[in-house]
């Protein structure tokens, strides 16, 4: 099948275009420029609202995992414009794309987020809980409506709410491991925080099965085992032979980020399960802590 991919470069694209090659699919890479010769690329222009639409046409389905990143900059007004439009600009010009081709896919993998969820203590969520209150939540929740132009079409639209993906070559543990070989981890804050983690690989592999699963609508990307952040700086710890026991007080991450982000991606958490990715089958290859950071750490 052709699987036409966003952010394929990325840190979750990467590695998702590999496991749709060894699956037998077609990846083809959304790209901001021309297309290379020879090359299975489709141009975009989101800034300019311009896709090459006849090269969608009969492609087999569309996972879209485009968007600036969340920790990537300092959270002032104008870049949280940037993030909430890299977003919502995106997902609505491929939706009411594909909503317009003569055959048009017959599922729209969209990325979303966890952020939905906001804040919520201890809390257990799932896919049934409502929206938390914050940037955050407003932002996924504009997200995931600006791709109804594929859901009104009866194209097959399921929204990947993703959590803290685990891997020593990026994302949030990347961070960490360098704060812990420098004996400086430990525990953000109070440490209560929930942390709704998935493994780099499950991630990946819980993204197929969203292609060939007969879900729609949000599903929750995150580990069967949520953990707080004080037994995920433990286990990081125990797993790379450093101690964990040195806390980071909230004024460092709140100087140095401004308050609003630290908060919300540190000292804040949501305790999540993938309720409707368990119920249709799907296998986690790293269901507890321990498994996944053995296996992302080897």
């Amino acid at each position: 099948m052709d699987v036409v991919v966003s952010g394929s470069s990325g840190f979750i694209g990467t590695p998702l275009l590999a496991s749709l090659e060894e699956a037998g699919h077609r990846p083809i890479r959304l790209v901001r420029r021309p297309p290379a010769a020879g090359a299975d690329e489709i141009e975009w222009d989101i800034d300019s609202g311009k896709i090459d639409a006849e090269a969608l046409d009969g492609v087999g389905a569309v996972i879209h995992l485009a968007g600036a990143g969340i920790g990537d900059k300092r959270w002032n007004e104008s870049y949280k414009q940037v993030l909430l439009e890299s977003r919502t600009k995106g997902t609505s010009l491929l939706a009411s794309t594909l909503a317009g081709l003569n055959t048009p896919p017959k599922v729209f993998v969209c990325g979303s987020a966890i952020g939905f969820y906001g804040d919520r203590g201890d809390e257990v969520l799932t896919e049934e809980s409502e929206a938390g209150t914050g940037f955050l939540p407003d932002m996924v929740q504009k997200w995931e409506a600006s791709a109804q132009s594929a859901v009104d079409a009866g194209i097959r639209t399921t929204f990947a709410r993703t959590g803290i993906v685990l891997s020593k070559d990026g994302g949030a543990l990347e961070k960490l491991l360098l704060q812990f070989k420098f004996f400086l981890g430990g525990k953000m804050g109070s440490g209560s925080q929930w942390m709704s983690w998935i493994s780099l690989d499950d991630e990946v592999r819980a993204i197929l099965h969203l292609l060939e699963s007969d879900l729609s609508g949000p599903v929750n990307l995150t580990a069967p085992a949520p953990t707080t952040n004080a037994d995920l700086a433990k286990a990081i710890g125990a797993a790379i032979g450093r101690p964990s026991f040195l806390p980071v007080p909230s004024f460092g991450p709140r100087l140095l980020l401004g308050k609003e982000m630290a908060d919300v991606l540190l000292f804040e958490g949501a305790r999540i399960l993938p309720a409707r990715l368990e119920a249709s089958g799907f296998e986690f290859a790293h269901a507890d802590l321990e498994t996944a950071l053995s296996a992302v750490l080897a």
